[in-house]
């Protein structure tokens, strides 16, 4: 019995000496982390706790508006709510997001949804660019893990006006077509940043103020006049739904400034609402879709033939028998016209006329000088998709048809744009002025043509549209008009079809002072009329009609068919 109890006292002991020593050695550890926190990592300890608690947040920078000539408002950006959620958190703290559900404008079920698929993430957004009084009703919710953010969104007061022209951003306000892709970087600001400090459910405790402030994007300033470009716009859909085409452009053309006024597509599409978004809608026809010119070139084979002393004003061609063979190819006018004097094969649009001209030149000079007027190259307007066109190759072996064929318009591919640019030229007595969508001041330009040439042939494209002339339906009343018509067969998979038809017109006014040239492109006219003295000339007319009054630009022709002078 002695010896039991002594071994039990001896165990008790060495147990009471292990419990000590357990409690002492756990004393000895807290006391050296102890030491070790409030000593030596009290610096790294700080920086820990401030990152849990204070909260560097981007700010949103605004983006510079898009405006035109007059300061009328393209594209602006308006203040906007997002919603943004933290799944991780609501999932572990088992937030209840019915109500914010119901102000969101879809099913509880549904958001739990999104909700459990971002199980393991601690940041997704709910809802992008609300109006704030309705994300002000979530926020009022102040539940932990459900926050608003301040964004911009973009809005575009003329709408599908000038839809290819502004182009659009995405929902980040990062441009991706036209005017706000080429110019993004202007228009870009810089973000800011901003510090607050937050509690551990993500709520707002105090705003410690701006770190860096958010810098605002530049504003643009386009060359375009709004008020014309509605009238371009309504005229081209009305006239594009009359004739059942396919599809049409207008360009407008400051003459002197070489600024364009106006640019419009149809279809054309609305960049406040995508949701019928489509590639046809959206693509800018006038700078992108090439076409063979047909005889709105016809102007510039004169003019290069006059230039090179090949001919002169009281030249004539003869014509007869309204057709000319080269090799296995026949070369028609729509009817025997015998003799014209170089007025008459503008006025009567004859490709015998002209072809007989290209061939006294050479298709090479023809080539240079088509190459100057800027058909066959791009123009540099900084939209994006230009397409350059082609204007046949340079070779020193020019065929007889080839030459022919070039001096009608057939056989390249040039764009709504250079067309415009090779207009300007003419109308600006040859001197080329770079197009631009920019406000800006006239640049010093290239003479291309000479001035006596310019006017020559303007004047005899005023017969164009004078009783005898194809386009007489391209009229104003109260000016003076020169411009050229074109009718032209598209090329289909088997080659140029019967029934398929590019209608052009081109034109300037006042011609005795042009102020504007205008281009006009009609797809694909199903109906009977397809010329373009009948479908693109009444465009122009119509248009011009309202933006020569919209310019202040007095009349110059009278009643009685007189011309008033320039300057009077």
């Amino acid at each position: 019995m002695g010896s039991k109890n002594q071994y039990s006292e001896h165990f008790s002991s060495w147990r009471h000496y292990t419990v000590v020593a357990a409690g002492l050695l756990l004393f000895t550890v807290l006391l050296l982390r102890v030491t070790q926190l409030q000593v030596l990592e009290t610096d790294f300890l700080q920086n820990e706790s401030v990152k849990r608690v204070v909260r560097d947040h981007k700010l949103p920078a605004y983006r510079g508006m898009i405006v035109d000539r007059n300061n009328e408002p393209l594209a602006v950006s308006t203040p906007v709510k997002s919603i943004w959620a933290n799944p991780k958190q609501i999932l572990k703290d088992g937030i209840d997001v019915s109500a914010v559900a119901a102000h969101l404008g879809m099913t509880t079920q549904a958001l739990k949804q999104r909700i459990n698929k971002s199980a393991n993430r601690e940041f997704i957004y709910l809802k992008r660019h609300m109006f704030p009084g309705q994300a002000n009703k979530i926020a009022e919710l102040n539940l932990p893990g459900i926050g608003l953010e301040q964004e911009y969104k973009r809005f575009y007061p003329a709408a599908e006006v000038a839809s290819h022209i502004v182009g659009f951003t995405n929902i980040d306000e990062t441009g991706i077509e036209g005017a706000e892709l080429a110019y993004d970087d202007w228009l870009q600001g810089d973000l800011g940043v901003g510090r607050s400090v937050k509690d551990r459910l993500g709520r707002l405790v105090k705003d410690l103020g701006v770190i860096k402030p958010a810098q605002s994007g530049n504003e643009l300033m386009l060359s375009i006049d709004l008020r014309l470009q509605y009238q371009a716009y309504r005229e081209l859909k009305a006239s594009v739904k009359q004739h059942g085409a396919k599809a049409g452009s207008l360009m407008m053309v400051d003459v002197a400034s070489g600024e364009i006024l106006a640019l419009v597509n149809q279809p054309a599409f609305n960049p406040n609402n995508r949701s019928e978004l489509n590639a046809a809608a959206v693509r800018n026809r006038s700078v992108t879709d090439i076409f063979e010119p047909g005889s709105t070139v016809k102007p510039f084979t004169v003019a290069a033939a006059l230039m090179a002393g090949k001919v002169n004003v009281n030249s004539h061609i003869n014509t007869h028998p309204g057709y000319m063979r080269l090799g296995n190819n026949t070369i028609r006018d729509h009817r025997n016209y015998g003799d014209l004097d170089i007025t008459g094969i503008l006025t009567k649009s004859s490709n015998v006329g002209v072809s007989k001209l290209a061939l006294k030149l050479g298709g090479e000079n023809l080539w240079s000088f088509y190459q100057d007027l800027g058909l066959g190259r791009p123009v540099g307007l900084g939209l994006p998709g230009e397409n350059s066109g082609k204007v046949a190759v340079a070779s020193n072996k020019w065929s007889k048809l080839q030459s022919a064929t070039l001096s009608f318009g057939y056989g390249m591919a040039v764009t709504p744009l250079q067309l415009a640019q090779a207009y300007q030229v003419l109308a600006n007595g040859g001197v080329k002025q770079p197009l631009t969508l920019i406000r800006k001041a006239p640049e010093v330009g290239k003479r291309v043509m000479s001035e006596k040439v310019a006017k020559q042939v303007t004047q005899m494209l005023e017969t164009v549209v004078g009783p005898k002339g194809t386009a007489r339906r391209a009229k104003v009343e109260g000016y003076t008009v020169a411009g050229k018509t074109g009718t032209v067969h598209k090329v289909g998979r088997k080659g140029y079809e019967d029934e398929s038809y590019l209608a052009l017109f081109a034109g300037m006014a006042p011609s005795n002072d042009p102020k504007i040239v205008t281009v006009v492109v009609v797809d694909d006219p199903s109906g009977r009329e397809y010329y373009g003295g009948e479908v693109a000339a009444p465009i122009f007319s119509r248009v011009t009609q309202a933006s020569l009054r919209l310019m202040n630009i007095p009349p110059t022709q009278y009643d009685d068919g007189t011309i008033a002078k320039v300057g009077i």
